[in-house]
């Protein structure tokens, strides 16, 4: 969604919109997390204004996401809701010709032209709202860690015993008491 730069005031303007969900998964499918997709467009309600050269957004997101849990290895679908704000600077004011940033120009986003593409920060906060972790239920049992059965829907006959198979060569070291 781009905005142009001379239509935002100082009043403030909202603005109800369904942003793409295909960049999304792209962005999943190429990076580290690869437990969710984003099952269609997910709703974006903005709300932004000026005061000077910066503008100031906030708002809510809320998605339908299908996760694959982290214990048992079975989809699941969740609905996933974040509040954000953000502020952007224009580019020029944020030029610090070669210093280091310290930590306030941390909670800035530049921008630049007569446009603002706000596309972009809306998609990485619906990657900020995901879980790091996904779990089907807070109680999921997983899977059997020798025969692999799913201890959601069953149980397993399986020693319930945990051996580090690392250590097995321990268990024939013969002590002796003095």
């Amino acid at each position: 969604m781009k905005l142009h730069v001379e239509d935002i005031s100082a009043q403030v303007k909202t603005l109800d919109f369904a942003e793409p969900h295909d960049e999304v998964n792209r962005l999943l499918e190429q990076g580290p997390i690869h437990e969710y997709r984003v099952k269609r467009p997910f709703a974006v309600h903005l709300a932004y204004y000026r005061s000077g050269m910066e503008l100031f957004f906030s708002g809510s997101l809320s998605a339908e996401v299908i996760a694959t849990c982290a214990r048992c290895a079975e989809d699941f679908s969740v609905a996933t809701r974040r509040d954000f704000r953000f502020v952007l600077t224009p580019k020029s004011m944020g030029d610090l010709g070669g210093k280091d940033l310290n930590a306030e120009d941390l909670e800035f986003s530049l921008y630049e032209g007569e446009e603002v593409d706000v596309s972009p920060l809306v998609r990485e906060q619906l990657l900020l709202a995901l879980p790091t972790r996904p779990l089907c239920q807070e109680g999921c049992r997983g899977l059997c860690s020798q025969c692999g059965v799913n201890l959601n829907l069953t149980s397993c006959s399986c020693s319930k015993r945990m051996l580090d198979p690392r250590l097995e060569a321990l268990r024939t070291l013969k002590l002796s008491r003095h």
